[in-house]
């Protein structure tokens, strides 16, 4: 560590947080690194409006708060939940060319301000945990794999397919689709794509899979792996196929390999997926 502590932002651009996890995530902080590293909680991220965390204008504020702030080291999005597609115009037309150099960190509903940031620029930008990730079981393990993302870049923390990939990049299913079409949407060309799902039914799966089968840039990438598909809402009647069986299918249909499975998913077993090409060099003493 240099002389002065490695600051943290986290902000919340959906869901509230809950104001309790600021202080077991601290002290989980202050066990890895002491006065080291240092988390500011920014207050919108508490805050209330319907739906969301507070109203847009407010959220996209606080990202930006953060995000242009010399003094922050990091972004670190508390939860996920809905609310990133309302403010990613905001803050990403608000955004200097200095916030992109900055680590990047989240999942789930957060993909679309992944997706914006590693398109206009933004080189150290994850799919991992976030903070509200400490409330799942074994949610320690969550957060410790993040902080050492954000502090260290440790290979430890990193998806292990990932490191054997010249390109990478993650999302959740059904945020990667409503990102196409959009002035967000990702350039999936020659990146190994790793996608998970929570709380859909087969068929959604399988829906989803589908549009992207027939996308462009799907078809120019270097092929899919299928992260954990949590909470599956049954089908009525049963949709036979399995998770697997649907991904093999519709890589056939769009000519990329189906590559197997990834260690990516809501749960504390979410390893971090940084987007475009890990630096092997950097990572060498670890691997």
């Amino acid at each position: 560590m240099s002389g002065r502590s490695f600051k943290i932002g986290v902000v919340a651009s959906a869901g509230q947080m809950d104001p309790l996890i600021v202080s077991p995530v601290c002290d989980l902080a202050g066990k890895l690194y002491g006065r080291d590293v240092e988390l500011r909680f920014h207050p919108a991220c508490f805050g209330k409006h319907g739906h969301f965390s507070s109203d847009d204008a407010t959220r996209a504020q606080a990202f930006l708060d953060y995000a242009q702030n010399d003094d922050i080291d990091s972004i670190w999005f508390g939860r996920g939940g809905y609310g990133s597609a309302r403010i990613a115009a905001t803050v990403l037309a608000g955004l200097g060319a200095h916030g992109l150099q900055k680590s990047y960190l989240g999942y789930s509903d957060v993909g679309v301000l992944l997706a914006g940031l590693y398109k206009f620029g933004g080189r150290r930008i994850a799919h991992g945990p976030m903070v509200q990730d400490l409330r799942r079981d074994n949610g320690e393990e969550a957060v410790e794999r993040a902080l050492r993302w954000l502090v260290e870049q440790s290979a430890e923390t990193i998806e292990e397919g990932v490191c054997r990939a010249s390109l990478s990049i993650a999302f959740n299913l059904t945020v990667l689709c409503h990102l196409i079409g959009t002035v967000w949407e990702p350039d999936l060309t020659d990146h190994v794509v790793l996608i998970e799902e929570v709380s859909e039914p087969l068929y959604r799966i399988d829906r989803g899979l589908c549009q992207l089968a027939h996308t462009k840039t799907f078809q120019k990438s270097a092929g899919l792996r299928l992260g954990r598909c949590s909470n599956i809402i049954p089908n009525e009647p049963d949709f036979v196929l399995s998770p697997e069986e649907i991904a093999q299918h519709w890589c056939s249909v769009a000519g990329i390999p189906y590559l197997g499975r990834a260690d990516i998913g809501h749960d504390a077993q979410n390893k971090i997926v940084p987007f475009g090409r890990v630096n092997l060099d950097h990572f060498a003493a670890n691997l």
